[in-house]
């Protein structure tokens, strides 16, 4: 059961959540024409009167390259704006995700991004953990990442998460927690929704974008912040067998944070995660606004 934030951003105007509605004859929803963000925000532990969002900017900017594949102008500063107004107007109490999409509003049965309407809203939801922050299992998917020459995946496009979702539900519905995806070469991608790392011999590595990756602001803010500490970091290619003989592995992204993974398939990991536990004490005080050196990287909105 979600606890959605009670107003929208919709058809250019704040509304009730429960008004802001679509036709079922709505072009996206039956193309996959959409493209959507995600960003989490907390109220400040220090000043319950105002609140927290993590690298706004960034998330901002990859919903308006985004907009760019269904050839739809809207510029990363509208978006921001509209961002803050609409956590102005929710006054979250607790931690919370805010989910804007664009997408193709005509209600047409032609599959096509000329000539026709572009919208933009933006809704949001009370968040606590997506995942088990003391662990989780993954299976290997038997589904593979789409490649980059067949769908855009420098954008958060819609219809790709198919995908996703028949990778995501296999892993549940198996008896694990998650699923790790190969891409079409063969090589470990990511998860349903996420980034992935591991850790050999104290070297952080983690697939390159050429692999099919979703370039992740949240894998981008971990790879900076372990140049910062002094950890190694490679991006590159990384093989199936590479993840059984892991020292560390985890996933991260925008929803699921930083989530250790405690067993793939049938090899497990050591409970001793010194690495990722780094990275993930330090990406809690920056995201609490707790740490000086890395403030840009959370905006402030008044309450």
């Amino acid at each position: 059961m979600h606890n959605f934030l009670p107003i929208a951003y919709f058809r250019n105007q704040f509304v009730p959540f429960t008004d802001a509605n679509i036709s079922i004859a709505t072009h996206a929803l039956h193309y996959g024409t959409a493209a959507f963000g995600g960003l989490r925000g907390i109220p400040d532990p220090q000043n319950p009167q105002q609140a927290l969002l993590f690298r706004l900017d960034r998330h901002c900017q990859r919903l308006s390259n985004s907009a760019r594949f269904l050839l739809f102008d809207l510029s990363a500063d509208k978006i921001q704006s509209i961002i803050v107004d609409f956590v102005k107007k929710n006054q979250p109490t607790s931690s919370f995700y805010i989910r804007p999409l664009v997408y193709t509003s005509d209600l047409g049965i032609s599959p096509r991004l000329h000539n026709i309407e572009k919208d933009f809203f933006v809704y949001g939801l009370e968040l606590g953990d997506y995942l088990s922050p003391e662990g989780i299992n993954c299976r290997i998917s038997s589904w593979y990442r789409q490649e980059d020459r067949s769908l855009p995946l420098r954008g958060k496009i819609s219809g790709a998460y198919i995908t996703s979702s028949l990778a995501k539900t296999e892993a549940v519905e198996s008896g694990f927690d998650e699923a790790i995806l190969m891409n079409s070469q063969g090589k470990v991608c990511e998860a349903s929704g996420m980034n992935i790392f591991i850790v050999r011999n104290g070297q952080l590595i983690t697939p390159g974008y050429e692999q099919d990756i979703l370039e992740g602001i949240t894998r981008d803010s971990v790879l900076t912040l372990a140049r910062d500490l002094g950890i190694p970091t490679v991006e590159r290619s990384v093989d199936k067998s590479e993840l059984f003989i892991a020292d560390e592995v985890f996933l991260c992204g925008t929803a699921a944070k930083i989530t250790p993974v405690k067993r793939i398939e049938n090899y497990s990991f050591s409970t001793k995660r010194p690495i990722t536990e780094k990275l993930r004490e330090k990406l809690t005080a920056i995201t609490e606004n707790r740490d000086p050196q890395y403030q840009d990287w959370v905006y402030t909105i008044p309450l």
